[in-house]
């Protein structure tokens, strides 16, 4: 290939990328995402083991969502997901009773953008901030948990997670594949606490502060 021909393939490629992510630009996507809750629970009130503690395992799930170019550089990204099941576990004096219950997660987010970059560079990092509502539902207990809490076959312990507003920083990057077309991975960490009832009457508090992994596959309208 001579000087003339590599310059030509060089110059339609380039314009092939022109505004991909540009003022107006409207990206739906759709993929994959964990997310890793980064537990720190507290002690559940009496009458209980001194000590009794939960922790709540990672889950994954399918992901979407609709990113708007409100400018070249600053976009409006809300995520739209399936739900996430995690495994809440006996931790501190009950760590090894295995496995007490299970719920569901459907963390709703809306985040601000910043985009590094011109609107058709080939990859454009990002950081975002926002608002996130964890919203938990179908909880489910297992026999163990009534076990550690004087349930019973006939009467056992059921257990509820109460849903919460918290804040979400993201950072990630996005890379345009041809002028329609992007691949992105982001990293979020959202802060978010939790109250955990039994039907007991025993309460516990707890932590979550997750860290969620998402990639996505994009196309722009």
């Amino acid at each position: 290939m001579n000087i003339k021909s590599l310059l030509a393939v060089t110059l339609l490629s380039a314009t092939g990328l022109v505004h991909a992510q540009s003022a107006g630009s409207i990206v739906v996507y759709g993929g994959a995402a964990q997310i890793n809750p980064h537990v720190d629970s507290g002690d559940l009130t009496a009458p209980s083991l001194a000590g009794t503690k939960v922790d709540v395992k990672k889950a994954s799930s399918f992901v979407g969502g609709v990113t708007y170019y409100w400018t070249d550089n600053i976009s409006i990204d809300l995520p739209i997901a399936l739900p996430f099941k995690h495994d809440v576990v006996g931790a501190g004096a009950i760590e090894g009773s295995g496995k007490l219950g299970t719920v569901k997660s459907l963390p709703m987010t809306l985040l601000a953008q910043y985009r590094f970059g011109d609107a058709n560079s080939s990859f454009r990092p990002f950081v975002g901030a926002g608002v996130t509502y964890g919203y938990f539902f179908k909880p489910r207990a297992t026999a163990a948990l009534s076990g550690l809490t004087g349930g019973s076959p006939a009467s056992p312990t059921t257990l509820s997670m109460k849903s919460r507003f918290g804040t979400t920083m993201e950072l990630g990057g996005a890379f345009n594949i041809t002028k329609d077309w992007s691949a992105s991975l982001a990293v979020t960490k959202t802060f978010i606490k939790t109250t955990g009832s039994l039907s007991t009457g025993q309460t516990i508090e707890t932590t979550l502060d997750p860290v969620s992994v998402k990639f996505g596959i994009g196309y722009r309208f």
